[in-house]
């Protein structure tokens, strides 16, 4: 049907090829920063240069539910950034 038998080796061929372009695809839209890793439009987690810990953010969570007098952010505000003037 295809003379010589070159339609064999096509069989290994195409998938390989579409491997290949489906490698590319994911390859150039990890590199372009699309990958899933990211957060669904929510800024980056608090690194060292931010000085915002997740402690922090969990106290300014408590404080703003009414879990925490004035006295005892503060206070523990002090603490969790090390200062010591007790």
């Amino acid at each position: 049907m295809y003379g010589n038998g070159g339609g064999m080796g096509m069989w290994f061929i195409w998938p390989v090829m579409i491997l290949v372009i489906v490698l590319v695809v994911v390859l150039l839209v990890r590199g372009s920063g699309g990958g899933a890793n990211r957060g669904s439009g929510s800024a980056p987690p608090p690194g060292p240069g931010t000085g915002r810990t997740r402690a922090q953010e969990i106290l300014d969570e408590r404080y703003a539910r009414g879990e925490l007098t004035d006295e005892e952010y503060q206070d523990r505000l002090r603490q969790l950034r090390g200062d010591s003037d007790r």
